[in-house]
């Protein structure tokens, strides 16, 4: 579409630049860098602290590296060695990682897309305090010699409280659990902006391939991190207060534990890779110097990637005991997922055979991943095969597959592109000498630290042990291996170095050094906070080779969102799928509400571990508050019901807009709830199908007439909230409907749990009563939340905030009526219907 400018001054044009520098400005000094909420600070952090715990995983690892170089050495004792191996996983995998390739998202996605910024910054901003301090709990265990030491993967019964009482568990339950919250806050963030904010003309065909592959991943956060978040919550709450969800005796099963790590951990695989992929496309078709070859075939085994890869997690599990006809399938499906993988790269050697290739230093580390990921592919292949498997599960083979795929389909690509995007964020090269060393030393130490260690596996040395006999004959292998580690983390520190004194030091370059297609490259150096003075057009997939006058027209201030004069945080909503201007949105300044919000969760979990129930329970007041505050100050009684985005487009704001952010926020935040409550389903049905008598005798199923009134009054809620919704776009704004709601929501809840109380009895006397529990208790705080959303939105409507000229919010409240309704269906027949065909 074709959207007019308006003509102005130089001098306004300045005068515009210097307001909006203002309005999007950080506040000065260390207030500022506590409240900053914008992408480009909130992604810059991401980053430097995923590296941060790199270089501390790393040192783990070199620990590790040394007790392992010879058979009879003593650099750790056996506990020290497990703790160190437990929290260099658990570095790598939860705090580096994921956390790290969003924060390249967070801070590259609103430029690729040519947005000013994330729909949710205060959202971000959370995620990243959750992250830092989950992180630091974690890490906080080794200041009270309660370090975990049952393996990243904390299997049970090893970490139930029988078998591990301290507080070891509990610190990486909690610690990770909190940190996961960065995860699925991110995926809210990414896909919400990736659908609702992209610059005009770019279409769901125009996407660059990187806003692909993070689309992705989003999606399959929010449905691949429940069930792990599900089964930390499920084992603390065991080790808390006696449940039995994992015991045998009681009717618990240890394997559910692996069952729902696993439906976490093989997604988490290609959660790390198909962001890596996503650079990948767009260095390649960089230094090729010509457009990706098969756009739409790298799309589609994106998608193929993200839907295959939750078909595999039993692939972790081919020796506890499963099926021979389950493992046929899961070994086919773990085959299958090489078949998309094959064809991006394939397609990126075309690219690079058709175009012309650049050699510069982002290439080089793309080379490097080329050679070591195909080869990890290969042997994921071997591994996939259950005989093999068979033979060569829990040995260092497998260790050595693990870092051929993760270390060469996530770093490689990583480091290429850090060295890409590095004079996008200052304006500077790094060094070309530096560099090149670098990566030589990184690729040289890499092969030799983890080559060794597909032989040592084969030749019989199992992992995650401290020590080995001599007779294996393996020790100059290893030797070898940790001689090389040293080599490897010498040239990673050389690349952070690097990195680091370019920012400073490096010379500067002009902007889009390497010609560049893509709209990140379009902004001026120094990046300024708001990335873009009018909102770019995208024409074509690469629009700065389509167009090279696109970069001049976005720098300056008389195209759409030009003008500040209303002096607030705009971004441009367009449409999911053609990209047409929707809505203005209007986002948030800086504040203090994500870091006390944060700050309270790290209180009340400390409370928790500490086994202050008390206190960690009376913590829950000023966090509701803190949410109330956050979610009240969204409001903006003096946004007008249509902005004026560009001269003759006049849009409406996100409050009245069809495709809110808002809304969809509130979908995607329900496809993550609905995929934990369906985690817990699950293993209802998992418990039921492994226990000779379901309920076991003892445990009554109780009458129908407490638990017919919970659901009649759970239909009464989400009739009166579908009543006061409709009644909100008239002149009297359905207030009432709101209260009737919260009302009927709290008889609920008593007839809920009285339906229970007698029939099931205490939920520590067997693993039905536990998970029947657990079920009623998970959907009472469903209902609860959507009750409080109702007094919320009565609230809004008295004043003036909501109501036919604003009806998201009602919408908003809804939506959570009809969604507690739906997941109560499904616990009330769980509970109460299936018991009785048993």
């Amino acid at each position: 579409m074709t959207i007019a400018r308006e003509s102005i001054s130089e001098d306004t044009n300045r005068s515009r630049l210097a307001e909006l520098a203002g309005i999007w400005a950080n506040a000065p000094g260390w207030r500022g860098q506590l409240t900053a909420v914008n992408h480009g600070t909130v992604g810059l952090r991401f980053i430097a602290t995923g590296f941060a715990f790199l270089l501390v995983g790393g040192m783990l690892a070199m620990f590790i590296r040394l007790q392992l170089a010879w058979f009879d050495a003593e650099v750790l004792d056996p506990r020290r060695y497990n703790q160190f191996v437990t929290m260099h996983g658990t570095t790598m995998m939860f705090l580096f990682a994921v956390p790290i390739m969003e924060g390249f998202a967070m801070y590259l996605l609103p430029k690729i897309l040519g947005a000013r910024d994330l729909p949710f910054p205060r959202l971000s901003a959370f995620g990243y305090w959750c992250y830092l301090f989950g992180g630091l709990f974690l890490y906080s265990s080794f200041l009270f010699d309660a370090a975990p030491d049952g393996g990243w993967f904390m299997y049970v019964p090893l970490t139930d409280a029988t078998y591990s009482p301290g507080m070891g568990a509990d610190f990486w339950l909690i610690g990770v659990t909190f940190a996961e919250i960065a995860a699925v806050t991110a995926a809210v963030e990414i896909i919400v902006a990736i659908l609702l904010t992209r610059a005009p003309g770019m279409d769901i065909r125009r996407m660059p391939l990187f806003a692909w592959a993070m689309l992705v991943t989003a999606f399959m956060v929010a449905f691949g991190f429940p069930p792990l978040i599900l089964a930390s919550i499920l084992l603390e709450i065991q080790r808390a207060f006696d449940f039995a969800f994992f015991e045998v005796a009681r009717g618990g099963d240890p394997l559910l534990w692996q069952h729902l790590f696993w439906l976490f951990g093989h997604p988490e695989v290609y959660i790390i890779f198909l962001p890596a992929a996503g650079v990948v496309s767009m260095v390649v078709a960089t230094f090729a110097r010509r457009p990706i070859v098969g756009y739409t075939w790298i799309v589609l085994a994106t998608v193929a990637t993200g839907f295959l890869s939750f078909g595999l997690w039993v692939h972790h599990m081919f020796a506890v005991g499963i099926p021979l006809l389950a493992l046929g399938f899961f070994s086919a499906a773990s085959m299958a997922v090489a078949i998309p993988m094959g064809i991006q790269v394939f397609s990126w050697i075309a690219t690079l055979w058709s175009g012309k290739p650049w050699l510069r230093v982002p290439m080089l580390y793309l080379f490097g991943f080329f050679f070591v990921f195909v080869l990890g592919g290969l042997t994921g292949v071997m591994l996939a095969l259950v005989p093999f498997d068979w033979q060569a599960h829990d040995t260092h083979f497998v260790v050595a597959h693990l870092h051929y795929v993760l270390i060469g389909g996530l770093m490689f690509p990583l480091f290429a592109g850090l060295y890409y995007w590095l004079p996008l964020v200052g304006g500077r090269m790094p060094s070309e000498s530096l560099s090149r060393t670098a990566f030589w030393l990184v690729f040289v130490g890499f092969n030799l630290t983890f080559l060794p260690m597909h032989l040592t596996g084969l030749l019989g040395m199992p992992r995650r042990v401290y020590t080995y006999p001599a007779e294996l004959g393996i020790q100059w292998l290893n030797l070898l291996s940790t001689a090389a580690g040293f080599v490897l983390a010498v040239g990673t520190l050389g690349i952070l170095i690097d990195a680091a004194l370019s920012l400073r030091l490096g010379r500067r370059c002009a902007r889009d050094p390497w010609n560049a297609g893509t709209l990140e490259w379009a902004i001026p150096q120094p990046v300024p906070q708001y990335n873009f003075a009018s909102i770019p057009r995208a024409g074509d997939r690469y629009p700065l080779w389509a167009d090279p006058a696109v970069a001049e027209e976005s720098a300056r201030t008389d195209g759409i969102l030009g003008d500040p004069a209303a002096g607030r945080r705009e971004l441009l909503g367009t449409g999911l799928l053609s990209a047409t201007p929707e809505q203005v949105i209007r986002i948030s300044h800086s504040t203090w509400l994500p870091l006390l919000a944060a700050l309270n969760i790290a209180a009340l979990l400390a409370c928790f571990i500490a086994k202050l129930y008390l206190g960690a329970a009376l913590l829950l007041a000023p966090l509701l508050a803190l949410f109330a505050a956050w979610a009240w100050s969204t409001g903006d009684r003096h946004a007008p019901a249509r902005i004026d985005a560009a001269p003759g487009l006049a849009l409406p704001s996100q409050y009245a807009a069809r495709n809110a952010p808002g809304w969809w926020a509130l979908v995607i935040g329900l496809l993550i709830d609905g995929s934990l409550f369906a985690s817990l389903v699950f293993a209802y049905f998992y418990l039921w199908l492994g226990s000779p008598a379901w309920p076991p005798p003892g445990i009554a199923t109780g009458g129908w007439a407490m638990p017919l009134l919970a659901l009649a009054l759970l239909v009464g809620c989400a009739v009166a909230a579908e009543l006061a919704h409709r009644g909100s776009r008239g002149a009297q704004g359905g207030g009432g409907g709101w209260l009737l709601a919260t009302a009927l929501g709290a008889g609920f809840v008593v007839a809920h749990v009285s339906a229970l109380a007698g029939p099931v009895g205490p939920p520590q006397a067997h693993a039905y009563a536990s998970v029947v529990w657990t079920l009623a208790g998970f959907h009472a705080v469903h209902v609860a939340v959507a009750m409080l959303a109702s007094g919320f939105v009565w609230g809004r409507i008295r004043h003036g905030l909501a109501g036919p000229a604003r009806p998201l919010e009602p919408r908003i409240a809804a939506g959570l009526w009809r969604y507690a309704l739906g997941q109560g269906a499904v616990a009330w027949a769980v509970i109460h219907l299936f018991p009785r065909l048993a």
